[in-house]
């Protein structure tokens, strides 16, 4: 009932019509508002009210100019950073240790057969040209197959515009490097650069070929790619079996007070360092706090790297790789591993600093990756989410595209196999493709997030040789007796390390960030350049916009009017003529000698008076026009 009693008093004011102009409502506010400035503008002389019109416009012009800088600062999402240091127990971190081998020598050697005579013949090919040392003089004949898949070649930068191509088991072919040649009074060298071939299929001219400063460089990374295609094809069982175990790996373990063993630590298979083994990484279990600092209350490890059984054309360097991480985050240790050399004994002490990061819209980063757009191959280790992960899946789900095979060094969605030369020959061309393909690297960059919150572990490594020459013959013999129950000696300085792995001190540092514009810091600073400026406040803006809707109003009545009388127009048009008023009607009857009681001699249907509204016959003639005697009486009717 009081919605429709508000819709009948609108309609009233529609009707009346506007009861002020815009002049007037403008006059109205400049001479009641609390802004300094428009009272003046309507009080003063001519001279001074043009000074300040000119003034209020002026600063009102900078009122709003400050007021979009600010919000703009504020809708940037700027972010502050503070360090604060704390001081409690911590977690352990997960600790990750991998022989820099992935793979025993004598496990893989049968697989390894003719790449390792191949590459043997190329070396020697490389470094003494001679003569009819080709591929067809060696005995048995080499598996040429692999080399034709994935070549290594010669070229020749003598003309660097039109470089030459030379196969190294061709005839007579020169040697790598800076030779000098002399003809006809003069000196020249050439240089000879050896690059790996890569080619779309075997046979194609669509071919890249990849450039090293240095021949070593050249055969490791020929030797890999053909590496990476051999044990594509190897079950994960069979790598796992030809790996590094954990109980020849780890001869001894303590943390703290309390000794552990390789049972203690969890296996996985590392494509770049086959068995891996972490230590308290809380999958099973919670995972342990350390009771102090100091290297007494921290975790001790002696392994056995056994370097004498490494493969010798694919790890270059010995050693033991290791990595300190979360509990249940995966190890990407080519990235963030450490080495420890043999024949030393390894500190690490530990700091550890918590990054806690702003969500959107503040920064792009995510809590668990569940609104990354990139499937994480990695979920299948139930590990949490990292960009590492992100990266490494999103180049794998490309490579898949393209290439229609998964690299061997990531993990495989399901359905799909890894490259291999037989079944994917045109693989290593497709992946160098993409590895050097900066739109494919930024495509991932700007696909994956970093995490909201990550801890990071900052080490102090320090090193001695270990054990010393007056210590170590009694050292390997009891080592040798632990794990082979042999009196003799078998293990020796180039394959033993000793880790010692502990917290430097329990402060820790939190690197947290904070919103460095909120609402409160807003709307302060748009009042105090209103209050500045214009000597406003709140009470002021709600005036202006009391004028705002006022002049709304005044504009819909004048709009409402404007259609009315644009209808009455219209209808003018259409019946030039106005209908005749009830007095005009009567006359016309009386002008005719109409009777009531002729009414009943006259046929039934002229009998009855006429509608009203309706014109008598001859309507035109019998035309009079309103007296002014009826007055009022004739609108009443």
């Amino acid at each position: 009932m009081n919605l429709k009693k508000y819709f009948i008093r609108a309609l009233h004011r529609l009707q009346k019509g506007p009861g002020y102009t815009y002049k007037e409502l403008l006059v109205w506010y400049c001479d009641n508002t609390n802004t300094h400035g428009p009272k003046r503008i309507i009080k003063e002389g001519p001279k001074k009210k043009f000074i300040w019109f000119f003034l209020t416009l002026l600063f009102a012009s900078l009122v709003f100019w400050q007021w979009g800088i600010l919000i703009n600062t504020y809708l940037s999402y700027n972010v502050t950073s503070s360090l604060s240091i704390g001081f409690k127990t911590m977690k352990f971190p997960a600790v990750t240790v991998c022989n820099a081998n992935p793979f025993k020598y004598s496990e893989v050697k049968h697989l390894l057969k003719d790449l390792d005579r191949l590459i043997e013949a190329a070396l020697e090919r490389i470094l003494q040209p001679t003569p009819g040392n080709s591929s067809e003089n060696v005995y048995p004949p080499l598996n040429m197959e692999l080399w034709h898949q994935i070549p290594l070649v010669l070229i020749d930068e003598h003309d660097k515009d039109n470089p030459n191509i030379l196969d190294i088991f061709e005839s007579n072919q020169p040697a790598v490097g800076n030779q000098t040649v002399e003809g006809n009074g003069t000196t020249e060298e050439k240089k000879y650069k050896l690059a790996v071939k890569l080619c779309s299929h075997q046979g194609s001219d669509n071919c890249t070929y990849r450039n090293f400063s240095s021949a070593a460089q050249a055969v490791s990374e020929w030797y890999v790619l053909q590496f990476t295609s051999i044990l594509a094809k190897v079950p994960l069982q069979d790598r796992i079996r030809m790996g590094y175990q954990a109980e020849d790996m780890i001869l001894a373990c303590l943390y703290g007070a309390e000794p552990c063993n390789y049972k203690n630590f969890t296996q996985i298979y590392h494509p770049d360092h086959g068995n891996c083994y972490i230590f308290n990484w809380g999958m099973d279990e919670e995972a342990l706090n350390s009771s102090n600092p100091g290297a007494e209350f921290g975790l001790k490890l002696i392994l056995d790297i056994s370097q004498q059984d490494y493969i010798p054309y694919l790890s270059s360097a010995a050693g033991a790789r290791l990595m300190l991480h979360q509990q249940k985050s995966f190890p990407f240790l080519k990235d963030q591993g450490i080495y420890a050399m043999a024949g030393t004994e390894t500190s690490i002490g530990v700091l550890v600093d918590e990054l806690e990061r702003m969500g959107y819209p503040y920064s792009d980063c995510t809590v668990n990756g569940s609104d990354v757009p990139v499937k994480n191959l990695y979920s299948q280790y139930n590990t949490s989410y990292s960009i590492q992960a992100c990266l490494r899946s999103c180049f794998q789900n490309h490579m898949i595209e393209t290439c229609g095979c998964g690299h061997y060094m990531f993990p495989l969605p399901e359905g799909v196999n890894y490259c291999n030369n037989e079944d994917n020959p045109g693989w290593a061309y497709c992946y160098s493709s993409l590895r050097s393909s900066i739109r494919d690297r930024q495509i991932c960059i700007d696909s994956c997030k970093e995490t909201c919150n990550d801890t990071q572990y900052k080490m102090t490594i320090s090193m001695a040789d270990w054990p010393s020459e007056a210590s170590e013959d009694w050292i390997f013999h009891i080592l040798s007796y632990e794990r082979d129950m042999s009196t003799n000696v078998t293990l020796d300085r180039n394959g033993i390390i000793k880790l010692n792995i502990y917290f430097q001190e329990y402060n820790y540092r939190t690197i947290s960030e904070s919103a460095a514009t909120t609402i409160v810091w807003l709307l302060s600073n748009l009042g105090g350049q209103f209050g500045f400026w214009m000597g406003g406040s709140v009470l002021c803006l709600i005036e202006f916009g009391e004028i705002i809707i006022d002049s709304l109003w005044i504009t819909v009545i004048h709009v409402i009017s404007w259609c009315k009388g644009l209808k009455q127009k219209r209808a003018q048009v259409r019946y030039p003529d106005a209908p005749p008023t009830v007095s005009e009607l009567v006359e016309a009857h009386t002008n005719l000698g109409f009777q009531p009681e002729d009414a009943g001699t006259l046929p039934r249907d002229e009998a009855l008076p006429p509608e009203p509204g309706t014109p008598p016959p001859n309507y035109d003639s019998l035309r009079v026009q309103p007296l002014d005697v009826l007055g009022p009486d004739s609108d009443a009717e």
